[in-house]
């Protein structure tokens, strides 16, 4: 098929790749604008936009879709479908017409579980013991259209959002040539409204450890932030990242350090054990490691 590809971040990346690798022909990528990055402030292309560079595919980085001038320069691609990959710009109803077959959307979640923005590092703080993917028949809601196809795999009691980002990356790719393969035969299923749930973005202030919660809701958190942005703590005036934990045998004080060997602190109920953090100005590292010529204190806030 002659597709219209729009994507942003790494994530999206395999589904590109997928999509080559399987023989479609990729009209043009659609990605945003390059953003100042590192201490430079530089322009730097999004992943997506490196990716597609390095295929040899044209790339438009326009503002927006609702300017008449991009979707005639969709309209004038001539593609079958869209795939849209955390894309990062809301198409209008006009964009979503213009394809033949629609626009195509991979979300990372079995909808319509974890609809928004945030779905991955919601399901690992809530708790949840399945994930996947959806392949959705875009409209104008946020990740309400008709699910094409699902794709679920269980989500391990210590894994990080980040490794399962990976993996459902891996999935979604195979998901959507799956359903490209397929798509006449699919039977696009409404989602139930009533059992929605969002995943609204990750804020900076919810990113502090709460020690007076129950340690599996803090262990939770601290998987579900890692490794972006990170969950952290004050260890008297130093702020630590932490990036793994389990739950650990003890009690004490809220933030209390019962065990500085292993990094073990009491929650509002329970405790957890840290086992991989990062110190200011240094890689993230397991925590013998990390922790070598520093003192904890004796309560973490």
């Amino acid at each position: 098929m002659r597709i219209a590809f729009m994507g942003t971040p790494a994530f999206a990346v395999a589904a590109l790749d997928a999509l080559v690798a399987a023989g479609h022909d990729i009209a043009c990528v659609w990605t945003r604008a390059p953003q100042p990055a590192g201490r430079g402030q530089q322009e730097r292309p999004s992943p997506v936009h490196a990716r597609a560079a390095a295929l040899g595919l044209p790339v438009r980085h326009p503002a927006g879709f609702r300017d008449p001038a991009e979707q005639a320069a969709l309209a004038a691609s001539g593609v079958d479908v869209a795939v849209v990959v955390a894309y990062g710009i809301i198409l209008p109803q006009a964009a979503l017409d213009i394809p033949r077959h629609g626009c195509l959307n991979i979300h990372a979640s079995l909808l319509p579980r974890w609809r928004g923005a945030a779905p991955i590092q919601r399901a690992v703080m809530a708790g949840d013991t399945e994930s996947g993917v959806s392949i959705t028949r875009m409209e104008a809601g946020l990740d309400t259209g008709p699910v094409l196809l699902t794709r679920a795999t269980p989500v391990g009691a210590d894994e990080t959002a980040g490794e399962l980002h990976d993996r459902l990356a891996v999935l979604g790719a195979a998901a959507i040539v799956a359903a490209l393969a397929h798509l006449p035969d699919l039977v696009a299923q409404p989602q139930d409204d009533a059992a929605a749930t969002y995943a609204e973005k990750i804020t900076k202030d919810e990113a502090r450890v709460d020690w007076t919660r129950p340690a599996p809701e803090v262990a939770r958190h601290i998987l579900g932030l890692s490794p972006f942005p990170g969950a952290w703590c004050l260890a008297g005036d130093v702020r630590l990242k932490l990036l793994r934990a389990r739950l650990a045998e003890g009690a004490g004080a809220p933030g209390e350090v019962l065990d500085a060997n292993t990094m073990t602190v009491a929650c509002g109920t329970g405790a957890v054990e840290i086992s991989e953090l990062q110190r200011p100005g240094r890689r993230a590292m397991a925590r013998d490691d990390a922790l070598r010529g520093f003192s904890l204190p004796a309560r973490l806030s």
